[in-house]
């Protein structure tokens, strides 16, 4: 089946917690679609698709092989293909205007995306229009409060609720914060800057039991894959400092002259964020301290940690109370020199000191009303000395490619 661009189908992808309101949106959406042809596809978790159940209660329809006619001429298909598969068929056997897909409560928005951008025969089909975070107002805001110590947990642990949220934020073009009548107008103001300072770009839009103008989520076009402003907060923040970042030669000594961390302030409803850089790696114990005691006031931290005795790239991602570290992969400099240079001679661009090459802390820090001065004085106190540089070293972080460790949680 063969779609000219004019002619695919626009897509509105949802995510958002469990109970944040997604199923009660997909009523609402049906229920005032006015001229347009809805096909709702839900992904829910298990062998029967409650979500799918809710969407159609209450309306006439014909069940046949996990799809639901609605009495509005919508369709609602139970996920029991892949969604490739699903998409694919529905395509084929149904006429329709817009295609809304429900991802899991438990799920990132961002792998549903992918399968609608990527060159496969979803893609020339249809065409992403916008993808909508529901969330539940108290429980986002509730989700950023609260202590945690360092525990060790396989890759298949259920991950925090703030991690989740952040996630989602941070792919969307809307954000519906919803449960109003649950939150006071000055926890909305909080909602909203969180939100801001997670996704600029976000439309941020009020709502009582997820109504909404249909015309704010169907047709509104929000979507650009390409677009560089709509990356995340954490990531344009990086991007940014990238723009006036050189590589410094530190010369031969440990002592990183330059301490590469600039800093990049991103004002959003004041909010603001910086990067810090630093050729020199981290006491682990140190480190791992500096973490455990982050402020409340730092809502979201991503990068990667240089870590003494550590030959792994470890990526930091903080949400809230919840911080995970996962081992990434070997830095390049650590690999034997034939995979060494092949790695380099096909990453160009890759910034390489000639004592350390590609071994270098690069982290991200947004919040508010914290003490920049503190927390860069801190990270400098979490470094190696000159003494310890050389010396074996062991700590809470992951060594083993793919390992992750909770550093702090909820």
């Amino acid at each position: 089946m063969e779609t000219n661009a004019d002619e695919r189908i626009p897509v509105t992808i949802l995510s958002g917690s469990l109970g944040a309101g997604k199923t009660t949106l997909l009523n609402h959406l049906l229920s005032n679609a006015g001229d347009r042809t809805l096909a709702v596809l839900v992904n829910d978790m298990g062998a029967v698709n409650v979500d799918a159940d809710l969407v159609a209660e209450g309306s006439e329809l014909e069940l046949d092989d996990g799809v639901a006619e609605l009495s509005n001429g919508c369709i609602c298909c139970e996920l029991q293909d892949d969604l490739e598969t699903a998409v694919v068929r529905l395509a084929r056997d149904r006429s329709f205007d817009h295609l809304v897909v429900e991802s899991s409560g438990i799920s990132e928005p961002a792998p549903v995306a992918r399968l609608f951008t990527t060159e496969s025969r979803v893609a020339a089909l249809y065409d992403v229009d916008t993808l909508v975070t529901v969330l539940d107002t108290p429980a986002f805001l509730e989700a950023f409060a609260g202590e945690g110590t360092p525990e060790r947990r396989g890759s298949e642990a259920d991950r925090p609720l703030s991690d989740l949220l952040v996630e989602q934020v941070e792919v969307s073009n809307v954000v519906l914060l919803n449960k109003t009548d649950l939150c006071t107008d000055e926890q909305f103001a909080e909602a909203e800057e969180l939100v801001a300072a997670l996704q600029p770009d976000a439309e941020t839009i009020r709502t009582e039991f997820a109504a909404v103008d249909p015309d704010r989520l169907l047709g509104a076009e929000r979507f650009d894959p390409g677009r560089v402003n709509g990356l995340p907060g954490w990531k344009r923040a990086l991007e940014s400092a990238d723009d006036d970042y050189e590589h410094e030669d530190h010369g031969d000594d440990h002592d990183d002259g330059g301490h590469h961390d600039h800093r990049h302030p991103d004002e959003v409803y004041g909010v603001t964020s910086f990067v810090y850089r630093r050729c020199r790696p981290f006491h682990p114990d140190r480190f791992a301290a500096f973490l455990e005691d982050l402020p409340s006031a730092i809502i979201r931290a991503k990068g990667v940690a240089w870590l003494a005795d550590n030959e792994m790239r470890v990526s930091v991602a903080q949400a809230g109370p919840s911080i995970r570290a996962t081992a990434q992969g070997p830095w390049i400099a650590s690999l034997p020199e034939i995979e060494r240079d092949m790695y380099r001679s096909n990453r160009p661009d890759l910034a390489w000191h000639d004592e350390h090459g590609d071994r270098q802390t690069e982290l991200v820090f947004i919040g508010t009303s914290y003490d920049e001065s503190a927390l860069r004085a801190a990270l400098e106190d979490a470094l190696v000395t000159d003494e310890e540089w050389d010396v074996s070293l062991e700590g809470p972080f992951p060594d083993e490619q793919g390992e992750e460790v909770v550093v702090r949680e909820p």
